[in-house]
Parts: structure tokens; sequence; C-alpha cells
């Protein structure tokens, strides 16, 4: 696989865990129901469909694979940014636990389409 030429630094790996602190601040106030709540298994569901499809499912698939994971990247940022509106009303400082995370994916789901282009 062409990958991006551009090398993404551990430290940026531990993004994820504001959206668990997140949800947790916000189930603590009683505001993890409803969309909320689907909002946040959906997530779930997509942050562990998107290694599969981008690795799992490419040497099967080919380019395929690689947009499709690019699509699941994209749903997974759009959740994301569902999350900050129905979390932040709740809790600001859950609101801007989700951000970092957010902004990961935006730069992932670049590199994912660098991928996707080049392959």
């Amino acid at each position: 696989m062409d990958a991006a030429v551009v090398d993404v630094p551990d430290h940026l790996d531990g993004a994820v865990s504001g959206v668990a602190a997140a949800a947790w601040l916000v189930w603590r106030k009683g505001g993890l129901t409803g969309g909320a709540l689907v909002g946040y298994a959906l997530q779930l569901l997509l942050n562990t469909a998107w290694p599969v499809t981008f690795f799992a499912l490419y040497p099967m698939l080919g380019e395929v694979a690689l947009w499709s994971a690019f699509a699941v990247i994209c749903a997974l940022t759009a959740t994301l940014g569902f999350l900050v509106l129905r979390f932040g009303p709740v809790d600001a400082a859950a609101g801007y636990l989700v951000l970092p995370y957010f902004s990961w994916l935006v730069f992932s789901a670049s590199l994912n389409l660098y991928s996707a282009i080049h392959n």
C-alpha cells in the first residue's frame, strides 16, 4: 500500500480516551440517554469497524476497502461532531473532551483519503 509520508506522534493515541471520560461525565449527570447514548454506541461501533475495514479488508478488496474505510471514518467524524453538540450542553468539559479526538479523526481521514487516491 502506498502510505502517506506523515508520521503520527505516539502521544496522540490517547485522544480516544477523552470520549470515554466525556461519556462518563455526561452519564454522571444523567444525560447519557436517547440520542447521546445512541451516538456514543454508534461511535464505538464505527471505531471498531474502521481498522477492520482499512487494514483487514485491504488485502482482499484493495482500493474498495480504502474507500469503504474512508466512508466509515467520515461517519465516525460526523458522529463525534454530534456528540460534541449533545455532550456540551450537559457538561461543557465533556464537550471539550471530545474535540481532540474529533481533530485527530479529521487528520486521520485525510491520511485515509490519500491512501485511497494513491492506491
